[in-house]
């Protein structure tokens, strides 16, 4: 029989809960072309820009499709890739010269350009609809195919509006950021196959852009003054070299040459004001030259006086020098950098809509895309349909909990849309506390004794409700200068917990002032690598104020860091890691941020130690930057296997690994190599051990999301309930995978992870993996409600982000998410990193 895939087929679909209708943001391609279409190479000379590429297209067309290309319309990616329904009438290839309309000064020659049009293929899309019924393997003919549909949905919009990958923004709704920075709204869309058929994603999006407009207001924005007024002041002196590290690379159109349309490239900024800037002006045609200044050449030359002589100018084109007064900054120009805390917020705020808003934007999208009045998709033969995807879901069943027998409320219950509490809840395994000390990075004037003894009073009397043991309920308490020597104080600190107890230190509570990275970053470098003793930080306000719900969220933390266990299900609830010694494995691997140079890539590995699955133990490690795959899976899983045995005192029969941060180009690389490497683990650890294994790729980057059609099938919020499932039309047309929302949405519209089986000696049905995986998101330890993402998976993320703390002497900025570091690095290479201590590898230390 046909091998249809590498990976695994759909083995049934799921039957298990309550069936309900959801929208999901898909059009169905109600007409697929069954043609041949011709794939052309494109290539431009001399090398420009896509957006210049576009207008050079648009002027080929315009010039020569009714003269030369037998009034065909072709689409364009920008790039190199030109699609068309028909073939070319000229042979393989030909060569046409393109002058682009003159809109410099008329001293300058028009842009002209070379442009080839070579055939590369022909691409048969009835293999697509072969593969689209589950009768043909996925080929490069289909891949292209694909991208070709891909190109002609994007090829009009591009040619419009201002384009990111594949999305495109409009100015229409845009909202202000702190600094120079707008958000803009953007329309995502992709060809994606269906169960059966073709459908376009369509989502919203947003991204931050440079403010158009005067350059001189975008300096004041950057400079954070009120004024344009303001640069002229003599104190406290500007940062300029801030200023041009933001507009370089911008591109600007000029106020003082009417005719000129042209746009031009900032460089730099002069290191001196106009008034001071000198250069050379020509005088007469013997070439004779005299030295002059920027502000007396605009006097001059266009009858401009300077409002500001005294800034700098900018240095535009290979020596052109304007100043700032002239300039105005093209609308339309992304913002490619990591954005800073606030604006990050504000992005959120300003993309986060509630589910009936989304899909409304959406549907105004498809307003905007015209895929009903679009001569492209016309002439290749395609219909798409204006309305939303109506498919069937499922809501499956959440589990019974167990917390301690003794639990005053009971010990077993169902939760109710995802979501439970502590109050009168024991922990189902809690920790015994006799060892800690308290650390305050601040003075007693900041926050006086007698609070921090009140806050650990009500720390104590919040443990004991959840069942903590803390033998010692007066823990010494230091304080230390946040801008002091942190690891002397912190082994200060650890000192005197000892020496209190006469025993091991156990855990270390840190109360600091703000939320800034670096010294978080310090605590948790030292606390983890250098002392072994687990940490908590807390901020002082949260001291000063200390309630019932925050003192239960820091027990939820502690106990697991001090080896307890917060949860379990029922034990009928998870037969297959019941049944058999079953370890659950979860990977990730995160990466320096786009421009950083010097700090590698940290893959974090976590595997449970029990047949419950609620307690995890970590190893990590670092490896060359933006590597995708683990490159040392077998000794970090020979480690956790190991773990598992000491914990359980058998081997594992079975072992399912969720698989975080892998894009589906990566699959058949993540395939060969990782499935290897952990064959590998287990035969190095005794010859002929060879344990069953799923491997499960864990998707939340994608632009897939749900809507309830009927009001009563939603939560509060407008969003399907925790639970929804969906494993029909929009998923594969004959892989396994499907589509889980565990969550409950409080805000915005919930985001689906996609779950995808790349291997499986399991044999699940898609009911077992799905209940299984809806279950285990239930057991994150952090909170009282079922997340999102397979905890697992969302434990190795925080493993490998919180790991990029525990290099030596690498600086971290205020301004950085606690998942990414930015700017130079002073240490951060690969050899800097420490492991972290013995002691806390068994408990869940970075909780």
């Amino acid at each position: 029989s046909l091998q249809l895939t590498n990976y695994v087929k759909r083995p049934d679909f799921g039957k298990a809960g309550k069936v309900v209708q959801v929208r999901s943001n898909h059009f169905e391609v109600t007409k697929l072309p069954n043609i041949t279409i011709y794939h052309y190479d494109i290539s431009v000379v001399p090398d420009v820009t896509p957006s210049v590429n576009r207008r050079i297209f648009t002027e080929l067309m315009a010039r020569h499709r009714e003269s030369d290309l037998g009034n065909i319309h072709p689409v364009f990616d920008g790039r190199k890739n030109m699609f068309s329904p028909s073939e070319l009438p000229f042979g393989d290839d030909r060569t046409f010269e393109i002058v682009l309309p003159n809109d410099l000064s008329p001293r300058y020659p028009a842009p002209t350009f070379k442009v080839k049009i070579r055939i590369v293929n022909t691409i048969d899309l009835n293999e697509l609809h072969q593969f689209l019924q589950g009768k043909a393997a996925m080929s490069n003919n289909i891949l292209t195919g694909i991208m070709a549909l891909d190109v002609l949905i994007r090829h009009q919009p591009a040619m419009l509006h201002a384009t990111v990958g594949r999305a495109f923004y409009t100015p229409d709704s845009k909202k202000l950021l702190e600094g120079p920075l707008e958000a803009w709204r953007g329309y995502y869309q992709s060809m994606r196959p269906g169960y059966g058929k073709m459908l376009i994603n369509v989502d919203i999006t947003g991204t931050a852009f440079f403010q158009g407009g005067p350059l001189l207001n975008l300096v004041t924005k950057i400079l954070n003054v009120p004024s344009v007024d303001d640069l002229r002041r003599p104190a406290p002196s500007l940062s300029w070299t801030k200023v041009e590290k933001q507009i370089k690379g911008l591109r600007v159109r000029v106020d003082h040459r009417q005719r000129s349309n042209r746009t031009l490239k900032i460089f730099s900024l002069t290191r001196t004001s106009a008034k001071d800037t000198v250069f050379k002006m020509a005088v007469n045609r013997d070439r004779g030259t005299i030295d002059i200044d920027v502000v007396t050449y605009f006097k001059q030359v266009y009858n401009i006086a300077l409002n500001y002589p005294s800034l700098p100018c900018v240095i535009v084109s290979r020596s052109a020098i304007l100043p700032l007064e002239v300039c105005r900054v093209v609308e339309g120009q992304r913002y490619m950098k990591q954005l800073g805390e606030r604006q990050e917020a504000d992005m959120i705020k300003f993309t986060a809509q509630s589910p009936s808003v989304r899909a409304n934007s959406i549907r105004d999208g498809i307003k905007l895309l015209k895929y009903d009045d679009n001569e492209y998709l016309r002439n290749f033969g395609m219909k798409v349909s204006s309305e939303m995807a109506s498919i069937q879901g499922r809501i499956l069943p959440p589990p019974v909990i167990q917390y301690h027998a003794s639990s005053p409320s009971g010990a077993s219950f169902i939760p109710r849309d995802g979501t439970w509490n502590l109050v009168h809840k024991k922990f189902a395994a809690a920790a015994t506390l006799g060892a800690w000390g308290v650390v305050v990075f601040g003075t007693e004037r900041d926050l006086p004794r007698e609070k921090v003894a009140n806050f650990v009073r009500r720390l104590v009397c919040s443990g004991a409700e959840c069942g903590m043991n803390i033998p010692n309920k007066n823990p010494p308490v230091c304080y230390g200068s946040p801008h002091g020597f942190i690891e002397q104080i912190l082994k200060d600190a650890w000192i005197q917990a000892g020496n209190t107890v006469k025993s091991q230190p156990q855990l270390l509570i840190c109360i600091l002032r703000t939320t800034g990275i670096p010294l978080y970053a310090e605590v948790k470098r030292v606390t983890d690598t250098v002392l072994g003793v687990s940490s908590q930080c807390i901020q002082s306000k949260n001291v000063l104020h200390p309630n019932e719900q925050l003192c239960a969220n820091v027990w939820l933390k502690l106990n697991v860091k001090l080896g307890g266990m917060n949860i379990q299900l029922d034990s009928n609830m998870m037969p297959f890691v019941r049944s058999k010694p079953s370890i659950i494995l979860g990977g990730d691997v995160s990466h320096p941020q786009p421009g950083d140079t010097t700090r590698p890539s940290i893959a974090a590995l976590v595997g449970s130690m029990d047949n419950k699955a609620s307690r995890y133990a970590a190893t990590v490690r670092v490896q060359t930057a933006r590597t995708e795959t683990i490159a040392d899976l077998t000794s970090m899983t020979m480690e956790l296997l190991r773990t598992f045995y000491q914990t359980c005192g058998s081997k594992p029969e079975r072992i399912l690994f969720y698989r975080d941060g892998v894009s589906e180009g990566q699959f058949n690389i993540i395939l060969k190599t990782e499935i290897e490497a952990l064959r590998a683990a287990c035969q190095s650890l005794e010859d002929g051990y060879n344990p069953s294994l799923t491997f499960v790729v864990v998707q939340k980057r994608h632009h897939t999301r749900f809507f309830p059609s009927v009001h009563q099938d939603g939560d509060k919020a407008g969003n399907c309930r925790p639970g929804t499932v969906v494993d029909t039309d929009i998923v594969h047309p004959f892989e396994f995978d499907f589509y889980l929302q565990s969550h409950p949405g409080p805000k915005g519209t919930s985001r689906p992870t996609h779950y995808y089986v790349l291997m499986d000696d399991n044999a699940f049905s898609s009911d077992e993996l799905q209940d299984l995986t809806y279950k285990l998101c239930h057991l994150y330890a952090r909170c009282t409600k079922s997340v999102s993402l397979v905890p697992p998976a969302y434990y190795a993320h925080i493993v490998a982000s919180r790991a990029r703390f525990h290099a030596r002497g690498d600086r971290f900025s205020d301004t950085m998410s606690s998942s990414s570091t930015d700017g130079p690095a002073s240490g951060g290479d690969a050899s800097s990193y420490l492991a972290v201590r013995p002691e806390l590898q068994k408990v869940m230390w970075f909780m």
